[in-house]
């Protein structure tokens, strides 16, 4: 019989939990390269229902079995979208939130509840096969250019967090190939009009992160620029809006006596950056599950 979680020893837990720590660490490695870092980016770009640590976690685990993740869920909830797992798949190890109950130290329950995480499985589309007789739900929107108007809705999302930002947003005749700037010392954002709305999207959301508090004199023009283009790229690519043709920046030396930690750190200001953008522009969308 299958060992439970509820009948593993002490031991067995803490060995559960250093693979855990170990598995993630194992992922931010990943991003140390200029591969290991766009695989991450697309996979946060496509999975942004999930935490930074687990889209790092789902990234390093789907290219180790040659997987390119696109739709990643649990097994009942792919039941519910129409596909079911294909036997014999393994799931990708993730952190899922959970309520448990808060005791005293000698055991008694104090009533109150507290939030604690366990690992669990999830797979991706690929890993799935349509039930029979069901019409699966479709994933995921159709990526549309920068050249056309397909997502104008989304200015108005992020005219308005720019006003909650404090800053305002113009549109100029621009010459060359200047599409746009932030200018945090007047509190304003200048797009393009020549831009079709797409491209306005784009250049919003890259000024946007620069106004979030992205700037050349506290991070590095070069710092700064890989972290913009970074949440560009996730929050124009989950929203179906195809920005593969930009070149995905990274810095070949990160800096600082831990580099690790400063790459760690560095994507996840990038999530939360691009979940702030996301929450504005698609709030139903925007909530992270996991650590």
């Amino acid at each position: 019989m299958a060992t439970t979680r509820a009948s593993l020893s002490d031991s067995e837990r803490a060995e559960r939990r250093r693979e855990d720590r170990e598995r993630l660490e194992h992922a931010v490695g990943e991003l140390l390269s200029s591969e290991g870092w766009k695989r991450w980016l697309k996979a946060r770009a496509v999975l942004h229902g999930y935490s930074a640590h687990n889209t790092l976690l789902i990234a390093q685990q789907a290219h180790e079995r040659g997987i390119d993740p696109t739709h990643v869920a649990g097994f009942k909830a792919w039941l519910r979208l129409g596909r079911c797992v294909r036997k014999g798949e393994r799931g990708l190890r993730i952190w899922a939130p959970m309520r448990l109950k808060a005791r005293e130290q000698d055991g008694e329950e104090t009533g109150e509840r507290r939030v604690g995480f366990r690992t669990t499985s999830v797979f991706d589309v690929s890993q799935t096969d349509v039930l029979p007789d069901r019409e699966p739900v479709p994933l995921r929107p159709p990526c549309e250019p920068v050249e056309g108007d397909s997502h104008a809705h989304l200015l108005s999302g992020l005219e308005n967090l720019a006003g909650e930002l404090g800053y305002s947003v113009r549109e100029l005749a621009l010459e060359g190939n200047v599409e746009g700037w932030c200018d945090p010392k007047r509190h304003e954002i200048v797009v393009n009009e020549q831009l079709a709305p797409n491209g306005c999207v784009r250049v919003l959301v890259h000024e946007l992160a620069h106004a979030l508090g992205i700037g050349y004199a506290e991070f590095g023009r070069a710092r700064a620029e890989v972290i913009v283009d970074a949440v560009t790229y996730i929050v124009c690519a989950s929203q179906g809006l195809d920005v593969s043709s930009d070149s995905v920046a990274y810095l070949a030396t990160w800096g600082g006596e831990d580099t690790v930690q400063t790459v760690r750190e560095t994507a996840e200001l990038i999530d939360r950056l691009a979940r702030r953008i996301e929450q504005a522009i698609a709030p139903q969308d925007a909530e992270a599950v996991g650590a």
